[in-house]
C-alpha cells in the first residue's frame, strides 16, 4: 500500500464538467458526498471546481483538490506561473495535489520542469506534488531527480481490462499512490459477462464493481459523471465488499486494452 496522502480513495473527475451543465454536476457530487475533485489545466473545469467549494458552505480543508499542469506548461520558467494563474482562476489559495499531466512530448527534459513542481510545494501553492501517465523508467528518473519520497501519486490509466500490474506494483514500492483514470473503461465493461454476473450477486451495478475491486486494490478512483444517478452509484461503491472470488474473477479480464493513448504518448511498460 502506497503513502498516506490524505486523499480520499473515491474521487470525481471533472473532464467534460465545463459550463452552466458541468457546474451543476459538480454541486451534485458535493451533495452526495464527493471530496476528492480532480481537475487539469487542460480540462477548463478550474473554475467551476472552485466556484462549487466556495458556495458549497463547506470549509476548504474539507476537500482534497487536484490540478494537472499541461504539456505547454512544461517549458523552462513556465510551470510555477501556471500553477499561480490555476490558483487565480479556481478562486483557490492553495491546490492539495499538482501533477504533471504527461510527460512532455516536446522533448522538454524532466530535470527542467519537475524541480519547478518542487519549487511550487515549497512555495506552498500546493500540498502534493506527483505525476501522471508516467512509466517506470519515468518515474525512475523522477526519483533520480527529486529524491525518494517526494512524488505522492501517479495518476494513470487502470481498470479491469487495463490493470498495469507491473507499472502499479513499482509505484506500490516505491510509496507512490496510484490514481486511476477510467476506473470503468468508458462503462465498456456494463455489458462484460463477468462483471455483470458479480454485480448482480451483490445487488449492484457492474460500474461499483469495477470500482470496488480498484478500492480493495488499495487504488485512489476519480470515475467522472454528469448524471446524479450514476455520481449516487459510483459513491456508494464504497460499500461494496467483493470477495476474494470475485476479485480473481476480475483479475482474468486484464486484456491491455488502453483507451487513451495519444501518438505522442509515452513508451508504456
Amino acid at each position: 500500500m502506497a503513502q498516506s496522502t490524505g486523499i480520499p480513495q473515491l474521487g470525481l473527475g471533472t473532464f467534460g464538467r465545463t459550463g452552466p451543465g458541468g457546474r451543476a454536476a459538480i454541486d451534485i457530487a458535493i451533495e452526495i458526498g464527493y471530496r476528492h475533485l480532480d481537475t487539469a489545466q487542460d480540462y477548463g473545469t478550474e473554475a467551476n471546481v472552485g466556484a462549487a467549494i466556495r458556495e458549497s458552505g463547506l470549509k476548504r480543508d474539507a476537500f482534497f483538490v487536484t490540478t494537472k499542469v499541461a504539456t505547454g506548461n512544461l517549458g523552462a520558467g513556465k510551470l510555477v506561473p501556471s500553477i499561480e494563474k490555476s490558483l487565480a482562476v479556481s478562486g483557490l489559495d492553495r491546490f492539495d495535489l499538482v501533477l504533471i499531466h504527461w510527460p512532455s512530448p516536446d522533448g522538454v527534459p524532466p530535470s527542467v520542469y519537475l524541480p519547478e513542481l518542487a519549487e511550487a510545494k515549497a512555495r506552498g501553492l500546493t500540498r502534493l506534488i506527483g505525476v501522471s501517465n508516467f512509466t517506470i523508467p519515468l518515474i525512475e528518473d523522477a526519483i533520480g531527480i527529486l529524491g525518494a519520497g517526494a512524488l505522492a501519486t501517479n495518476q494513470v490509466e487502470l481498470h479491469p481490462y487495463l490493470q498495469n500490474r507491473k507499472l502499479a506494483s513499482f509505484c506500490d514500492a516505491h510509496d507512490i499512490a496510484v490514481i486511476c483514470y477510467l476506473p470503468i473503461a468508458k462503462n465498456r465493461i456494463a455489458n462484460d459477462p463477468v462483471m455483470t454476473g458479480i454485480a448482480a450477486a451483490h445487488d449492484a451495478a457492474p460500474a461499483q464493481v469495477a470500482l470496488a475491486f480498484l478500492l480493495a486494490k488499495g487504488y485512489i478512483a476519480i470515475p467522472a459523471s454528469g448524471s446524479r444517478t450514476h455520481l449516487l452509484s459510483n459513491f456508494a461503491a464504497r460499500q461494496l465488499s467483493l470477495t476474494a472470488a470475485d476479485i480473481a474473477r476480475i483479475e482474468g479480464l486484464d486484456r491491455g486494452t488502453r483507451y487513451i493513448d495519444p501518438a505522442w504518448g509515452p513508451d508504456w511498460d
